[in-house]
């Protein structure tokens, strides 16, 4: 598409006239006027619920939503990437994070070769390894066996497998204990090992390249801190690598048959399904993991095959961009209303913002239209006591995706019901609000004054009209958070799809990692470049510190 053309298709136009009739309508009105708006506004798939209804549309407006859809040509797109097509264009790749969860059974042709074998191939490996450290065979060199690891990596080698082995802590095994550092801020990795012991720390490097910055810092202080109390020949007990680069791992002292690898067509922010997994296996055991990618897996065969109208992907893609582009709204909160899912909205950062904050169409032309909101949130009920004040009373309309789960993994008493009540009247508070005329109502009932009643009513009145989206999962186990992560996954595609970007490259990132190389040689006297006058200055204080 030209660098004007979704503004210039007629659906896109006609979307924009349907939304100035739509500014006007008010959601009580709309559930008011349709008892069965809940029924129309709401599917099943995977095992999901997804309740649309509390979104500021109707059945039109999904239907020219879908018409746009059709006009971006979606469903050629979503074809081309199954296939296996050059959808990462700028990085020449394919793009197939969806066969590392396919069946052994399965066929999925890449360059003239089936690929699903190659796939099982590490999987096996992974489950060997894993029952391995399980077991207590895999052992540290004084023959004690693992009892913690160490995941040390970055972006998607961290926040996938984190966020996965926290929500699922539920099906932890009782041992090893999984630890995760990333930060490049020396803290993070001295205040995990200070509760460690060598003899008993398995660490997993991973990073594709095996030259990520963060990454490799990280693991050479890992490697010293090892090396203070094991020998260079005890590193291949304790240290193993994810990554596609053999020669750079056995240089840094890894046994190249400790290296577990993925390839190029299977992108940063969609590898936990890959050996990047490979921390949330050991915690959780193969066969809660083997649920965890067959939960994907129904996801993606929903996405592939359904048509658009009944998609669970495609329709929540379709409001975020019916917010987005036509209703104005610049963010969306997560509150997933599961403690569990406590790295979450983190994780959907990473996946939705990395993937579509383009600015650039696939041809590299500029674009006019917004793209990617800021995603932003926190647990529920945390968050109501942080910042929903904002979203009941605040300037700026934010769209929010409640997510829990109808059963809990616990027992206490009482809990799940206080935590579905407060979810269920969030998204209720949100779109109904709290007229002036309710609100003087009340104030009355408590016998204020008349001037005390018109003091308070503004501070009290809630504009409400405010959309949120509703996603249910039976229970928080393996094969829903795979199921609820591709749902994620392919509404980023889908939406990344209609705004003609490239949602699998990340040259943004780029720049600060170069410029970072440059001031760490010159703080640590290498080296001096010009740089601004700020740069230049705060160089200097850091410098004086650091000396």
């Amino acid at each position: 598409m030209k660098s004007d053309s979704l503004t210039s298709l007629p659906a896109f136009r006609q979307l924009q006239e349907h939304a100035q009739t739509v500014a006007a309508w008010q959601m009580r009105d709309l559930f008011a006027n349709d008892p069965a708006r809940f029924g129309k506004l709401s599917i099943s798939a995977a095992g999901l619920f997804l309740d649309y209804s509390k979104n500021r549309l109707d059945a039109e407006t999904v239907t020219r939503l879908l018409a746009l859809a059709t006009a971006c040509r979606l469903e050629e797109k979503r074809t081309a990437m199954f296939d296996g097509q050059t959808v990462n264009n700028t990085e020449h790749r394919a793009v197939l994070h969806t066969a590392l969860r396919v069946p052994r059974s399965d066929i999925v042709m890449f360059e003239g070769n089936n690929i699903v074998p190659d796939i099982y191939a590490v999987l096996d490996r992974m489950e060997r390894f894993t029952k391995k450290v399980h077991s207590g065979e895999w052992r540290g060199y004084t023959g004690k066996p693992i009892s913690d690891i160490v995941n040390i990596g970055i972006g998607g080698s961290d926040l996938g497998p984190r966020m996965v082995c926290q929500a699922l802590r539920s099906f932890h095994c009782p041992r090893p204990r999984v630890h995760f550092v990333s930060n490049v801020d020396g803290h993070d990795m001295s205040a995990t090992l200070q509760t460690l012991s060598p003899e008993t720390t398995l660490f997993i490097v991973a990073s594709k390249t095996f030259t990520t910055l963060e990454t490799m810092l990280n693991a050479g202080t890992a490697r010293d801190w090892f090396l203070q109390k094991g020998s260079q020949s005890d590193l291949a007990q304790h240290f193993v690598a994810i990554s596609t680069n053999t020669e750079a791992v056995g240089a840094f002292g890894i046994d190249p048959e400790n290296m577990f690898p993925f390839w190029d067509w299977v992108g940063g922010r969609y590898s936990v399904w890959s050996a990047i997994g490979l921390p949330v296996a050991l915690a959780i055991g193969f066969d809660h993991f083997r649920e965890f990618l067959a939960g994907a897996h129904a996801m993606d065969v929903h996405f592939q095959n359904a048509p658009l109208h009944i998609n669970m992907p495609v329709l929540l893609a379709l409001v975020g961009i019916w917010n987005r582009n036509f209703l104005g709204m610049a963010s969306v909160s997560v509150a997933p209303y599961l403690q569990d899912l406590h790295y979450f909205a983190s994780y959907l950062q990473q996946l939705e913002m990395e993937s579509n904050g383009k600015q650039i169409t696939r041809t590299g032309k500029p674009i006019t239209y917004a793209t990617s909101p800021i995603v932003w949130g926190n647990v529920g009920t945390n968050g109501q006591h942080a910042y929903f004040q904002l979203l009941h009373q605040g300037t700026d309309v934010t769209p929010i995706d409640f997510i829990t789960a109808l059963t809990p993994s616990h027992s206490l008493p009482g809990h799940h019901a206080a935590l579905l009540a407060n979810c269920f009247a969030q998204s209720e508070a949100l779109m109904l609000g709290k007229t002036e005329e309710e609100v003087k109502a009340d104030l009355k009932a408590l016998n204020m004054t008349a001037n005390e009643v018109a003091f308070q009513t503004p501070h009290r009145t809630f504009p409400g009209n405010r959309p949120s989206n509703t996603i249910l999962l039976p229970q928080l186990k393996p094969d829903s958070l795979g199921a609820l992560i591709a749902l994620y996954e392919h509404k980023t595609f889908v939406q990344g799809a209609i705004w003609d970007v490239n949602s699998f490259d990340q040259w943004g990132v780029e720049l600060g990692k170069v410029l970072a190389k440059t001031i760490q040689a010159e703080l640590e006297n290498q080296a001096e470049h010009p740089h601004d006058a700020s740069t230049s200055g705060l160089i200097q204080l850091a410098k004086s510190a650091l000396n």
